[in-house]
């Protein structure tokens, strides 16, 4: 079985930002009866949310869509630092990037 980084950036994001399951289910519209269900089964890789569902997710916890697919931490560390980075910001690193190394 392939690995899921889903589940396990969505557990830290949450964590992050401090709010239950439920609640978070709640604020990206699921039914209250149901959101810390779903929620919970997001989290165990039970289920995988659909690319809609990440998109409000990752609204909700202020972090890029991507996040949530970052393997490891430091990748997923660095999407959400480019994320909140103006294009001028973004344009720059991508050069700095690109030079070449001695």
């Amino acid at each position: 079985m392939a690995f899921n980084p889903i589940p396990i950036r969505l557990k830290q994001a949450r964590q992050l930002v401090g709010i239950s399951q439920k609640e978070l289910g709640i604020r990206i519209g699921m039914d209250e009866s149901s959101a810390s269900g779903r929620m919970n089964h997001y989290e165990k890789g039970r289920h995988t949310p659909d690319v809609e569902t990440l998109r409000k997710l990752a609204a909700e916890l202020n972090v890029p869509l991507n996040y949530f697919l970052c393997e490891d931490d430091l990748s997923a560390e660095l999407a959400c630092l480019i994320a909140h980075l103006d294009d001028e910001k973004k344009r720059a690193l991508i050069a700095d990037l690109k030079k070449p190394t001695s």
